[in-house]
């Protein structure tokens, strides 16, 4: 990627990008899909974060194919954004919904008709009619992209019905190039778009980027009751905002009702927060006017159901808290992705209670209207939200939990550092230099013992073996007579289980798809085992009776610092951090999203030499080797 301000010459793309849309460089994701879609195969599904540019890939092509895009979007508010901005960049653009009087309507769908304009959005609504297909039909279409495309997916967080009237109009109108875009998908809701837009029969290029966000402090917590979630609240508020009668930027506050959004918003207020509440029993014009006043700084924090969201335009939300868990995954990272998006440090803190997972229960079982809703879909809704239970409880690093759920493996950052997992890992090693040995050998032991199973039992069975329990089914097994039976024998079950769960939370482990699952060691987790890997998991907590005492209390360490580094080693540690810090200011992002102190510290300790050698070193992931390395290794060779 160029400077900023430099501009290759004969590149007729980056020219139209300076020119007509004031912008110096692609981001490289970017210009794989806009190329995938000008050139070969014509057929793209981009998967890229809210804010990170998805609108270029489709609104930079119409601008310079012959014939009309069409954009099918959800929204009307953010129609009206685009084809403003789009209008005076000298684009000719416009956008039907049914918010159009029939006068307007009718001269826009005529202009469409003549070839009037570059981009036409509409509502997925729109092609309920029959008239409206019909002129599409007859309209030059060059190109047809489907923003919000996971509303596609009948598994996914967004479900829209209208949104499954697209395939059928692709079939009708076989557009010679078609985009789907969507801000978050797992690699199931990808499928489904594939298959419901026809892209699985034709090549089709998958750009799945920008999901890696570490300017977030991630954390999750389980709290006790309305008081605690209450405090919790407050707490984050203040720590993010500072002073509500000033405070730094904006926050979202996620519940999972209209009623809680309500009471949320009264309670904010009550504390000196300028707060409002959003959900769809609000009237569209007070949900424009509340949208309008977060953008504006009028107001500063919104508590609000998942209605509030797409398209909502401001840079500087500081914190997003869910005071009540969200229903998938896909739908908290979307909505904890709001924050921070001017790059900034930003916070993101999700809360959950029993009475909140019993809540999450009866609204997936019950359908729009009230009734019962449909079983298979109840069932699937309520597996995506046990599945984010399982991050809350997760005991490895939150953003690499989430981008391995959403199968972007590339961008894993090897431990973010400073998420509330990583924090504990990184405070327990330093009041306790023995812990990261312990944890090692613990988390060999119970990998060691999956893999000697060979897919054999499941979880309950294997933590019998490494507890040595002789027992019909271990004996049944073969287990007893393993060299890993009964390694943890001093930890309970209940203890081992947890061990062997949070091994599948960190991509160590993974669980065949059968009727009866039953774990397998994954290419990760072998390198873990084999000590190419850092074991980088907090241990299950332990019960006062769980663990046997040997040879008595080991006395308490005294703290040490965070980045302990060799006298001799210190002088090139500073460089390390000056390199850092410019780094850090030319990409305007806090210096631990290019790396931390202890970091830095194990690369003066380890002195690596290639990019593979520097992805063994803790906090250096697939991601952070591929945005910073070259230049840490420059460093360590002294130029």
């Amino acid at each position: 990627m160029t400077e900023r301000g430099a501009i290759e010459t004969g590149d007729p793309l980056r020219e139209v990008l300076r020119d007509q849309f004031s912008l110096d460089d692609f981001r490289p994701w970017q210009r794989e899909a806009i190329d995938a879609i000008l050139g070969e195969p014509g057929r793209a599904l981009v998967v890229a974060p809210t804010g990170g540019g998805k609108s270029l890939t489709y609104q930079l092509p119409a601008a310079v194919l012959p014939g009309t895009t069409l954009v099918l979007s959800p929204l009307v508010a953010l129609m009206e954004d685009q084809v403003r901005a789009l209008s005076a960049r000298g684009i000719p653009a416009t956008f039907l919904a049914s918010t159009l009087d029939p006068l307007a309507r009718r001269e826009r769908e005529s202009g469409l008709a003549r070839g009037a304009y570059k981009l036409v959005y509409a509502a997925p609504e729109r092609l309920a009619s029959d008239a409206f297909v019909s002129l599409l039909a007859r309209a030059d279409i060059a190109l047809v992209a489907i923003d919000e495309a996971h509303c596609i997916a009948q598994w996914g967080h967004d479900f829209r019905p209208d949104y499954l009237r697209i395939g059928a109009l692709l079939a009708a109108i076989r557009p010679p190039r078609i985009l789907a875009c969507t801000a978050t998908a797992t690699p199931e809701v990808r499928r489904q778009i594939r298959e419901h837009l026809g892209l699985d029969r034709v090549p089709c290029v998958e750009v799945l980027r920008g999901f890696a966000r570490p300017n977030l402090h991630l954390s999750a917590r389980h709290v006790d009751g309305a008081r605690e979630a209450r405090n919790a609240v407050f707490a984050t508020l203040t720590e993010a905002l500072g002073d509500a009668a000033s405070p730094r930027g904006g926050a979202i506050v996620y519940v999972a009702t209209r009623r809680q959004s309500e009471q949320w918003a009264e309670t904010l207020r009550g504390a000196g927060w300028r707060a409002a509440h959003y959900h769809a029993g609000v009237d569209a014009d007070t949900r424009s006017d509340v949208a309008e006043q977060f953008s504006s700084r009028e107001i500063d924090v919104v508590t609000a159901t998942n209605a509030f969201g797409m398209g909502i335009d401001r840079a500087d939300v500081r914190v997003v808290i869910h005071a009540q868990p969200p229903g998938s995954i896909e739908a908290y990272y979307q909505e904890v992705g709001r924050a921070g998006r001017d790059g900034g440090e930003a916070h993101g803190l999700l809360l959950c209670s029993g009475s909140d997972i019993a809540l999450r229960r009866r609204l997936v079982a019950t359908g729009a209207d009230g009734a019962a809703a449909n079983e298979e879909l109840a069932a699937r809704a309520w597996t995506l939200f046990r599945e984010l239970l399982t991050y809350i409880e997760a005991r490895s690093c939150r953003h690499d939990f989430v981008l391995r759920y959403f199968g972007d493996e590339q961008e894993t950052l090897g431990g973010c550092g400073h998420c509330d997992v990583c924090a504990a890992i990184d405070q327990q090693a330093e009041t306790d230099p023995e812990n990261p040995e312990e944890v090692t050998l613990v988390v060999k032991k119970g990998l060691s013992a999956v893999a000697r199973a060979q897919k054999r039992a499941g979880l309950v069975a294997i933590a019998e073996m490494l507890r040595g329990v002789d027992s019909e089914r271990t004996r049944r097994f073969g287990f007893t007579s393993l060299t890993t039976f009964g390694l943890l024998r001093e930890r309970s079950e209940e203890w081992v289980v947890a061990l062997l769960r949070s091994f599948v939370a960190a991509g160590w482990i993974d669980l065949t798809p059968t009727e009866h699952p039953v774990p397998f060691v994954t290419p990760a987790g072998w390198e873990v085992m084999k000590g190419r890997r850092e074991a980088r998991i907090g241990l299950p907590r332990l019960r006062a009776s769980t663990k046997k005492s040997r040879g008595g209390a080991r006395p308490s360490s005294p703290p040490r610092p965070a980045a302990e580094v060799k006298e001799e080693l210190r002088p090139l540690f500073e460089r390390l951090r000056e390199h850092r810090a410019a780094v850090a200011r030319s990409r305007g992002v806090p210096p631990y999203v290019v790396a931390h102190d202890r970091s830095l510290a194990a690369l003066v300790e380890a002195m690596p030499r290639t990019l593979e050698e520097l992805r063994g070193i803790h906090g250096f992931g697939p991601a952070r080797v591929a945005e910073y390395g070259r230049g840490f290794l420059d460093v360590l060779k002294g130029t």
